[in-house]
């Protein structure tokens, strides 16, 4: 059945033996056998939010102006982020808390969905819809670039590094294909 197929593939590429457990007690299942990938988030996210704050203390916000810090944290941690997937999948080995530290941890601690549109918002109640809007949209855009612009730059500088192929999910090569051809009867 094809949602069994789904339900066991790994929970991450770089530890491809990791699979959620079925039954009752799967989710505490889940907590006890990556308990310390768990941890390597968490620390990762203390230090991403610690970095978080000191944007925002360096560039405040007066709450009817354009909200510059949150805009720097989300397009910088953008392009960090599409940096860090060509590193952690394309050139570095795998690593079981490379990616939780780093990508969950810390950049998902240093950018910030939630104040974004809490920003919009209070932008919008304040009257600024010009402002409002050029966040939104410009968040949006400039963050696709950046992200973009952070996977270009990441292979240019690994252009010459020998650079790790491997199927993300090795147990799909089991798969049938499925037959798209029209039969007759």
């Amino acid at each position: 059945m094809a949602v069994d197929r789904l339900v066991n593939l790994p929970m991450d590429p770089d530890t491809a033996t990791d699979t959620v457990a079925n039954g009752p007690h799967r989710w505490l299942s889940f907590l006890r056998s990556r308990w310390d990938v768990l941890l390597a988030i968490s620390a990762g996210g203390a230090l991403g939010s610690l970095a978080r704050w000191g944007v925002g203390a360096l560039v405040p916000w007066t709450g009817s102006t354009f909200p510059w810090a949150t805009f720097i944290e989300n397009i910088s941690g953008g392009f960090a982020l599409g940096a860090l997937m060509v590193f952690v999948l394309d050139v570095w080995p795998p690593h079981r808390y490379l990616r939780p530290f780093l990508g969950v941890g810390v950049l998902g601690g240093y950018t910030t969905f939630s104040t974004y549109m809490l920003e919009t918002w209070h932008l919008l109640a304040e009257g600024q819809l010009v402002t409002a809007f050029t966040y939104l949209g410009g968040s949006l855009l400039v963050g696709l670039c950046a992200v973009w612009l952070g996977i270009a730059s990441a292979r240019m500088v690994a252009f010459g590094w020998p650079r790790r192929r491997r199927r993300r999910y090795p147990e799909q090569s089991t798969i049938e294909p499925i037959d798209h051809q029209v039969r007759n009867s």
